[in-house]
C-alpha cells in the first residue's frame, strides 16, 4: 500500500532522449545509458519516498548490456515490444492500488498523455526533467 505522499515519475525514455538532437540516433544503447547515469543521480536526490521508473524500448534496451552500471534505486523496465504500451501499464499499475501515489508521466506524445491521464496521472514534457538534470 502507498503513503499519500509517495510520488512516481515514469519516463518515457525514447521521448526524452529524442528531444534534443545531440546525436543519440548515432548510439541509443549509449544515449540511454547517459540518461540512466542522469536519473541515478538525480533518483538518489529525491526523497525516499519518490521512485523513478524508466521505460526502455527497442535498441535502447542495450544500455543495461554492462555490468557496471550501479542503478541504486531507479527502476528500469524493458518494453518487450511497445513502450507506449508498456508505460501505460505500468502507470496503471502504480494507480491501481488503494491509496495510489501521484503518478507523473514524463513525455511529449500526446496520444501517450490521452491514455495515461485518465487513468489518474499527470504528464509533463521533457523539457521538464532535463532541466533537472541539467542542474545536477
Amino acid at each position: 500500500m502507498s503513503t499519500p505522499d509517495e510520488q512516481v515519475i515514469v519516463v518515457d525514455a525514447a521521448n526524452v532522449i529524442g528531444s534534443r538532437p545531440d546525436g543519440w540516433w548515432r548510439d541509443r544503447p549509449g544515449a540511454a545509458r547517459r540518461l540512466l547515469e542522469k536519473l541515478v543521480r538525480l533518483q538518489q536526490q529525491l526523497p525516499e519516498s519518490t521512485t523513478i521508473a524508466v521505460i526502455l524500448e527497442g535498441a535502447a534496451r542495450k544500455a543495461l548490456d554492462t555490468d557496471l552500471m550501479d542503478l541504486g534505486a531507479l527502476r528500469v523496465i524493458l518494453a518487450p515490444a511497445s513502450g507506449d504500451d508498456t508505460i501505460t501499464r505500468t502507470t496503471a499499475d502504480y494507480l491501481a492500488v488503494a491509496t495510489p501515489p501521484a503518478v507523473t508521466v514524463v513525455t511529449a506524445d500526446r496520444g501517450l498523455r490521452h491514455r495515461v491521464e485518465p487513468l489518474g496521472a499527470t504528464t509533463t514534457g521533457p523539457s521538464w526533467l532535463l532541466t533537472q538534470l541539467d542542474n545536477l
